[in-house]
Order: structure tokens, then sequence, then C-alpha cells
């Protein structure tokens, strides 16, 4: 299947792009490897249980062996403490390799008792005494809630910063603090600059306000207050910038921006990924029948980053910084202007190898289409999500079987409203710093950590790779059981059609006979009458002749 390319600039061969990105320098003689300079740290990272610090771990783990130690912030969550959330996340496939390569490596995993969203990040005096040696920050916890309260996102994303702001003060050996935020907290730009752009509101005042006001006044001033941007997440990312900004004389800074982070392109594990955010949730959605429309623009470009790339940039980032005296650097790390796809086209590549990719838990036939127009979609949404999703949780209750799909088809629908404003602009996000960055890597560390080999990666591959991911390591599927499943797959399409040869045939009857809506069936009996007259006629003619 070939894909179009959708490009901001003209497209250039891939060895004219790694020759400007990589070239040896003096600054790259005079410093230590990747390895050699995380070798006998200890790092505090935030965020370790969310998709992209697992990765961060494993791949810290992985490639930077002789790192002393990682603290991993974790709040006790259902009841489970944190040593019991720290195994069941090294549980997951994605540390597998380690566990063959070198189990012993998970020792060097702390978990430590916090909340972000706390003042002091939750943190204890023996935790803080323990972490008083941390010289590398990785800050990447966030709530990515698009309807959070501002009370709660401003906690999490803005003081939970400016909390990481003065953890890293009370640091002796800091080398680097890496920030995360988005490359959509300004989505009011529609070309994204790697810098810091100027802020709206104060983020010492807004703060203050959370703090002090009481919530229902906070909620009622919020859609004021952040009227500008779409969402709460976006502005307190937004002004968690400015937090990091307003400390960048004070410590050794580093702002990252990712795109839509997605499946892992190669490593550790092809197509891993733990959630059903972003382009690949559309695609295992559609697969298992349940999502059968959705608003937004066709040709909206998805800039999505692989996982591991993503990865790779934010260790050799941190590194970099390290070496260098600039204030703060800034890191758009996203690849539409080298490699996209249109959503459209993402989801042709989904239908082209829906046989064979299918997925065993499907609910109905795959399918599904966009539109551009919200009335379209309302329709479409009541009559292929609500009222199929109705009738089969019906069906789950009289066998005794709990309903789930009307809740996930509201879940669906809300999502998708979130996102709205999201899939229907596009933006231009400059990325020469994200693009530099594998230029200053030694020889010696291009072999883990150079991500240029994203350039020329195939599209229809790396999507075919994340639809087995999904398959494989969010429903938990096995690959012997595809020659079963495509046995399903035909049973659903061929099911599909002879219910949709009822419902029109029933619309048509109802339409044009039952109800005659269009004057039909009275066209059609004077159409007969007039024919059954003829016919007389002539016969009347020639008994007379």
């Amino acid at each position: 299947m070939r894909i179009k390319s959708h490009t901001s600039q003209p497209k250039r061969d891939k060895n004219e792009i790694f020759e400007n990105h990589r070239t040896e320098s003096e600054w790259t003689k005079n410093v230590p490897s990747i390895p050699e300079f995380y070798a006998n740290q200890e790092i505090f990272i935030t965020g370790g249980s969310g998709f992209l610090g697992k990765v961060l771990i494993e791949k810290l783990l992985r490639s930077c062996s002789e790192l002393k130690s990682i603290y991993i912030l974790l709040r006790p969550k259902k009841g489970k403490p944190i040593e019991q959330r720290l195994k069941e996340i090294l549980e997951l496939q994605l540390f597998e390799p380690i566990k063959n390569y070198n189990p012993e490596l998970f020792k060097k995993l702390i978990p430590i008792a916090g909340d972000v969203s706390d003042k002091n990040l939750g943190l204890s005096t023996d935790d803080l005494n323990r972490m008083k040696n941390v010289s590398i920050i990785f800050h990447s916890a966030a709530s990515v809630r698009f309807d959070d309260s501002l009370k709660d996102a401003v906690f999490m994303n803005t003081r939970g910063t400016y909390e990481i702001m003065n953890f890293g003060k009370t640091l002796k050996n800091i080398k680097v603090i890496m920030h995360v935020s988005t490359t959509y907290s300004h989505p009011e730009l529609k070309v994204v600059d790697e810098c810091i752009h100027q802020p709206y509101v104060d983020w010492r005042k807004t703060i203050q306000i959370c703090e002090t006001m009481d919530d229902n006044l906070i909620n009622t001033l919020a859609e004021l207050y952040t009227g500008f941007m779409p969402n709460t997440y976006t502005f307190t990312k937004a002004l968690a910038e400015q937090v990091v900004d307003d400390h960048k004389d004070e410590l050794p800074l580093t702002l990252f921006r990712p795109s839509i982070v997605i499946s892992a392109m190669k490593e550790p594990l092809s197509g891993w990924l733990d959630n059903f955010n972003g382009p690949v949730g559309m695609l295992i959605g559609s697969g298992l029948g349940i999502t059968r429309t959705m608003y937004c623009d066709p040709d909206n470009i998805a800039d999505f980053t692989p996982v591991d790339v993503c990865i790779k940039a934010m260790i050799i980032g941190a590194w970099k910084r390290a070496h260098e005296t600039s204030y703060l650097p800034v890191i758009n790390c996203c690849l539409s202007n080298y490699r996209n796809a249109t959503i459209d086209q993402i989801i042709e590549m989904g239908k082209a190898f829906q046989y064979e990719i299918p997925l065993g838990q499907m609910l109905w036939a795959p399918g599904g289409s966009l539109t551009r127009c919200r009335y379209s979609n309302y329709i479409k949404v009541i009559f292929l999500h609500i009222i199929p999703a109705m009738f089969i949780d019906q069906l789950l209750k009289l066998s005794g079987r709990k309903p789930f799909l009307t809740k996930l088809q509201r879940k669906i629908y809300q999502a998708n409203l979130a996102l709205h404003y999201f899939i229907l602009n596009n933006w231009h996000f400059k990325n020469d710093n994200f693009m530099d960055l594998c230029s200053h890597l030694k020889d010696k560390d291009l072999k883990a950590f150079n991500f240029h080999d994203f350039l020329e990666f195939d599209l229809v591959l790396y999507f075919t790779h994340a639809v087995l991911g999904g398959r494989k390591y969010l429903l938990g599927e096995k690959d012997e059981d595809i020659p079963r499943d495509k046995k399903k797959y035909y049973r659903m399409m061929i099911l599909d059609r002879i219910l949709k040869i009822i419902i029109y045939g029933i619309c048509f009857w109802y339409i044009f006979i039952r109800y005659d809506i269009f004057g039909i069936s009275g066209l059609y009996c004077s159409l007969v009458q007039r024919y059954h007259s003829n016919v007389d006629y002539c016969v009347g003619l020639m008994v007379h002749v």
C-alpha cells in the first residue's frame, strides 16, 4: 500500500539529512560517552508509572547499566503499596529483555512514596535525605486528562513543576533537570518554535488562587480564566514552562516537548505500548468494531513520535545539557516535517490489513469512517454506537454477564469531543534542536542512541507492528490465534452484510410502500392502472376489428 507523503518542507534525501545532522565535533571528543556520563549517577524520575516513564526506566537500565540508582516517585494506589506497584510494573513484557539479560539491574530501582500534586512532592524527611546525592532529574509526571478541574490540573502540572524546582535547589550534585512538556502547550500558535513563549497569566498568582479560593468559585471562574485555551491541560502545561523559564538562572534545565507519543518502533519490543491513546487506539477501536465514526478532519496530519525515538532524544538531551552552559535548551520532539501521515491515511492503512491482523475480541465487523460534519457525526453516533451498544448490553444482561458497551461508547464520544480541537487543526512544529541531537553523539553511542533511522522506516510496516503490538500487549491476544480470528472476521463480515440488507430492506418497505412517503406507491398504482387501461383499449380494438 502506498502512502502519500505530506510534508511541510520539500522532501530531502535521507543521506543529505544525515550528513547535515551527523558530524564529528571537538565538543563531542571532549565529553564522555552517554553510558560513561550516566555511570554512578543517582537519577530521580517522576511519572515512572506512565507510558513514557516506563520506557525511560527500561532504556536507562539496559543501555546505561552502570548507573548507581533510579529513584521512582510513586503513590500508593487502590490500596497497593509502592513496592507492589513497582513489582507490577517490572512484570510487564516491556522488561523481559532485561530479565533475560541481567535481572540484577532491577535492584537499582528504588520506589519513593510521594505525589507530584502535593506540597514538597509529598516526600518524607527520610526520603529527602536518601536522595540528597541525586544528580539527574527527569520530570515527566503530568495529568493528561483534558477534563480535569482547573485546581487539580494546576496542582499537578504547574505547582508540581515548581516543587521539582525547589527540590532541585537542595541537591548539591545536580547536573541536569529535564522537564517534559508537550508540543501542544501553546496551541494558539500555528507555528511553534523551539523557544519559550510569552505567558498569558502569571503562574504564581494562578497557584495562589487555586490554593486559597473555594473550589466552586474556581470552577466558576475557570472558563473565563482559561478561555483562550482548549482545556486545562494545555493551560497548565504552558504555565509549567514558565516555571521552568523563571528558574533557568538557578538550575541546569532543559525543556523537552514531545508530540503524540505512540508505539515503539524497535526498542525494546517492536509495537509495545500500554494505552489506547492516539492513532493506534483509533485503529484498535475500529478493528474491534466499536468505533464506527469519528469527528475530525481526515486531512489533519497526525504528528506522532515512536516512544523509543522520544526516549533516546530525552537521554541524549539530558547528557548534552549537562555539558553545556546554555541557559535553557528547548527541544520539540516531533517528526511531522520528515515523516507523517494524515488521519485518513492511517485509517486506510488499518483497513488494508484488518484481515491479516484480525482482533479476536471484535464485537462486530471492523470498519468506520471520518466526518468533518458535527451533525453527521451525531447521527452516526446514535445509530452506529449508542443503539447497538444498548442492544448488546441487554443481551449481556440476559446472559447474566456485566454490560459495559454503553459506558464504553460514552467514554469514546467524550474523548472525541475532548480531542476535536486537536484533530481539526494543524500545527507546524520546528524541530532543528531535536534533529541536531544525534550530531553530537560519539561513534560508540550511535548503535544504542541514534534515532535517525526513523527517517527511512516504512509507515505501513510501522503501523502493522503497532496494531500487532496493540493486539498482543493491550488485548492479550496471541499470534498463534490469528488463523482462528480470521474465521471470526469472515463470520462478522457476512453477518454485517446480512444485517445491513435486512435493515435497508425494512427501511425501503416503510419508506416506499408502508407509508408511501414519496408517493411512489401511488405513482406505481397509477402506472399499473394506465397500463391496464391501455391493454383493455387495445383488446377492445382487436375485438372490434
